[in-house]
């Protein structure tokens, strides 16, 4: 089959496996994407008069009806055929004639592409972040509940002072509050439109720039038409950014879990059914979920290094090798979404530990609490410091096993509503009903 781009000679076949390379698997996820650019472009081609009122309502059905088989699971890209681009426009041809060559006008595959790229990240983004504001919800939740069981902190691998599984739980949600921020601010460069800056360097066609980008959701145009195509790979990196804070975030958590469940530590355990055993070792239970977890957040921390390194060195303009983009973007947004889910899934059978602190390795712990008692009644810092000091060195320290923290943030005062709040307040700020409701008008 003809390449949207033919022009009557043939390309060598092992010339064409090579540049196609993993695009008619990868380019399905762009499917629906491919023909709401469509939808829009046709919208905005008919008002320029360089579509019939009459061509575009057949168009448009037949794009919508495409659109319905993508949904059931009908739509595959042909053998032979190129790319979603190719076979969305083939299929016009087939079932409209001439009328389905027009779809091009007026645009060029980098800016089809692009657009197709942008409209999909959105979408991901949304999904990452209904999948990040579950998990912060459920560890919140958690935070409340345990808010009053003591556990250890450590510094430096050492044991440090008290703390409480409401803190850690909390420290979590509030962790992945901020990452929610980077989130946004991908958002927000993801979310501008691309459509009519053609091959880079815009028409000389009457394009309505402002009339695709209403039609589409996007919140505004990439202005310059070179930028616009600068966008390739932008796009990705800072989506990559975003996705790696989560991974770090979700990765550190997972460590600890890793951690906690040792016998060394106790601190916290799963059920049988949600851990693995060993060949030879009958009493054991491995945390084989969170080691994945946490090899599966070290490779997605790796990704915006792996999207800049493709993108090395590259003048401005469209070059071949951006489309590799899709081969380390695509699986990783499925793998951060499921490292997500997982972890919302093994939360919900955690047991925590009571009376840990109860254990005679923990018995320093409360130091601090014995220095600033003294403090309190009066007692200069630097000696109450001395004073507990040399009382653990003679043997002498009794600690009253009481904390009584009141500041926020603190044991007493875990601030979880407040995290929960600025969780909720970030979540509202990306405004995703804006381009669905854009999506479902191009539809009807």
């Amino acid at each position: 089959m003809a390449k949207i781009w033919d022009k009557g000679t043939d390309v060598n076949q092992r010339v064409d496996r090579f540049t196609v390379g993993r695009d008619r698997e990868l380019d399905m996820e762009l499917a629906p994407y491919d023909v709401l650019g469509s939808l829009a472009h046709i919208r905005m081609l008919v008002k320029i008069g360089l579509l019939e009122t009459g061509e575009w309502k057949a168009l448009n059905a037949a794009l919508i009806d495409i659109y319905r088989d993508i949904e059931k699971g009908n739509f595959k890209i042909g053998e032979g055929v190129e790319d979603v681009h190719s076979q969305v426009e083939s299929l016009l041809t087939e079932r409209l004639g001439d009328v389905g060559k027009k779809i091009h006008s007026g645009r060029s595959r980098n800016d089809q592409v692009l657009v197709d790229l942008k409209l999909y990240l959105r979408d991901q983004i949304r999904l990452m972040v209904e999948s990040t504001r579950k998990l912060a919800s459920e560890l919140l939740d958690l935070g409340e509940l345990h808010k009053d069981k003591l556990l250890p902190g450590y510094t430096h691998m050492q044991v440090a002072m008290p703390s409480s599984f409401g803190l850690w739980f909390g420290a979590y949600a509030e962790g992945l509050v901020d990452d929610l921020h980077m989130m946004e601010g991908a958002f927000r460069i993801v979310n501008r439109n691309p459509l009519g800056s053609a091959a880079g360097y815009g028409s000389s066609f009457p394009l309505d720039r402002e009339m695709t980008t209403e039609l589409l959701g996007f919140e505004g145009p990439n202005i310059n038409a070179v930028y616009a195509q600068m966008g390739r790979g932008k796009a990705e990196k800072v989506t990559a950014m975003a996705m790696s804070c989560v991974a770090s975030t979700l990765g550190r958590m997972a460590m600890d879990l890793c951690m906690f469940m040792s016998q060394n530590f106790g601190f916290v355990s799963f059920p049988d059914e949600l851990t693995t055993g060993s060949s030879i070792m009958p009493h054991k239970k491995n945390p084989d979920v969170w080691e994945i977890m946490r090899g599966r957040c070290n490779q997605l921390k790796a990704l915006p290094n792996e999207i800049d390194l493709i993108m090395a060195n590259l003048p401005s303009g469209y070059h071949r090798e951006m489309q590799l983009l899709k081969e380390n973007m695509f699986p990783a947004m499925h793998q951060l979404r499921d490292c997500l889910s997982m972890a919302s899934f093994m939360l919900e059978h955690i047991k925590v530990g009571m009376d840990l602190l109860e254990d005679e390795r923990y018995r320093y712990i409360f130091s601090v609490e014995e220095v600033n008692r003294l403090v309190l009644e009066g007692v200069p810092f630097r000696d109450a410091y001395r004073k507990v000091g040399e009382d653990i060195a003679s043997g002498k320290y009794a600690p009253i096993k009481k904390v009584n923290h009141t500041h926020l943030g603190s044991i007493g005062q875990p601030g979880i509503e407040k995290i929960r709040n600025l969780l909720e307040h970030r979540i509202q700020s990306f405004n995703f009903g804006g381009y669905a409701e854009a999506t479902n008008k191009l539809l009807t």
